[in-house]
């Protein structure tokens, strides 16, 4: 990392909020070893997200429903989820209901260059759960101890929706393996009856990652469910920080607005929590 830029940076009295694209091309190592920039939030939870079984553990301690893991790809049993490392936005992800429909798919992945070996060993095999997607934006405040529900988005996918838009007798006929390529977010508004699950798991997650990774998940976070027919909702991905489903209230959302009664994004959120922390001279706990 520039060093220049870093000394720049700090002579302005710079608070960089980490994101996605941010930890991908910087790169995590790097991140947390050689940015000497003051960042929000608790960067060591940064690795907790990267890293799939951290996460599971995290997901875990924090008494959250996941979906099942496989560790080997030959005790396949049922339709499951492969995923691979790193924040991808569903590059790659795919589904296989059996050992030889996932060799198939790997081997086909691996001659198009869209995977390396090193992606193969890592891959992430879960049980595939059908329902409705959720992406919950939490924020924990550390000032107040309060998680704040901020808002909820779902995902446009690439090409599973559109494969999902032809009737179900010619999907067979179209030859194409779907993929879940992140293309856009969308909001929603989930029913009223779901909201206790979303708090209880909110203020799990965040009581988890105090006792595994101190301070704990400070600021935003976002927590991808689904939402089954038995009205369970389970989660299957973690961001340890902002997420890009945000930018579906960047004015306010309905969750936000009733918290705090005006406009309310993420963004503002944040400025209005360090802005708090520098008046009360507490600013170094939000900071790492």
């Amino acid at each position: 990392m520039n060093e220049d830029v870093q000394k720049k940076l700090r002579s302005m009295n710079s608070i960089v909020v980490p994101h996605g694209s941010f930890v991908a091309y910087a790169g995590l190592d790097r991140v947390e070893n050689d940015f000497k920039v003051p960042m929000f939030g608790n960067r060591d939870i940064l690795r907790w997200e990267a890293e799939r079984d951290l996460e599971r553990k995290l997901m875990i301690e924090s008494d959250i429903r996941i979906p099942m893991k496989y560790d080997d790809p030959s005790k396949i049993d049922r339709t499951v989820m492969v995923k691979f490392p790193g924040a991808r936005g569903g590059r790659g992800y795919f589904v296989a209901s059996t050992t030889e429909e996932y060799h198939q798919k790997i081997d086909s992945m691996l001659k198009r260059n869209w995977i390396g070996e090193e992606d193969v060993e890592n891959a992430h095999i879960e049980e595939y759960v059908s329902g409705c997607n959720y992406c919950i934006h939490y924020f924990y405040s550390a000032l107040n101890d309060e998680v704040e529900v901020m808002g909820m988005d779902s995902r446009y996918e690439s090409n599973i929706d559109g494969l999902c838009r032809i009737p179900a007798k010619d999907q067979l006929d179209v030859g194409l393996d779907p993929s879940y390529v992140i293309t856009g977010n969308h909001p929603v508004v989930m029913r009223e009856s779901l909201l206790p699950q979303v708090f209880e798991i909110g203020d799990n997650l965040v009581e988890g990652a105090k006792k595994l990774v101190a301070p704990g998940m400070n600021g935003p976070f976002c927590l991808q469910s689904l939402c089954t027919d038995d009205l369970e909702i389970i989660v299957f991905e973690m961001s340890a920080r902002i997420d890009g489903g945000t930018n579906t209230f960047m004015h306010s959302s309905a969750y936000s607005y009733l918290l705090f009664g005006e406009f309310m994004s993420m963004g503002r959120r944040i400025a209005r929590e360090i802005k708090n922390g520098a008046e009360s001279d507490r600013l170094d706990i939000l900071i790492t």
